[in-house]
């Protein structure tokens, strides 16, 4: 710009800049109507409802990664609502009246038959070995190894 002020072409390229009418549009000639905001939501359900669903239903094939992802958070949810739900109950149970304290509970499973113990303790730790297992396979992912599937 410098250059320009030098020479002193300043004004004759302001002269030969193109109006701002160029770049003006016309105005449309189409005309809409205001609906309210419930006949909106209605269009809108209606178009939703034929709509299809994503494509990766339909395209995609299942993959042991993804299914082994959906499993991974199927197990640490329930095995974290079941955490919560343990202590919430051990601390709430006195205030309750409910005996539930370390020495009730020892008692309590002592008097169970063994095939439930051996059947509550598959419960819980499969899906715990399966979570925590399934975290050391991403753990070592992160580092770039082992990431191909030859299955």
């Amino acid at each position: 710009m410098l250059a320009v002020r030098a020479i002193g072409l300043r004004p004759a390229l302001r002269a030969s800049r193109p109006s701002a009418a160029l770049f003006r549009t016309a105005k449309r000639q189409i005309k809409t109507e205001t609906i309210s905001q419930a006949e909106a939501r209605l269009i809108l359900d209606r178009q939703r409802l034929h709509r299809p669903s994503s494509p990766h239903f339909t395209i995609y094939e299942p993959q042991v990664t993804w299914l082994l992802s959906i499993a991974h958070r199927v197990t640490g949810s329930a095995l974290s609502v079941g955490l919560y739900a343990f202590f919430l109950s051990y601390l709430a149970a006195p205030v309750v009246g409910i005996p539930l304290d370390s020495a009730h509970i020892v008692e309590f499973v002592h008097g169970l038959p063994e095939w439930i113990k051996y059947a509550g303790k598959t419960v819980i730790a499969a899906p715990f070995a399966f979570h925590s297992l399934n975290g050391v396979r991403h753990l070592v992912w992160d580092t770039t190894k082992l990431l191909n599937n030859n299955a």
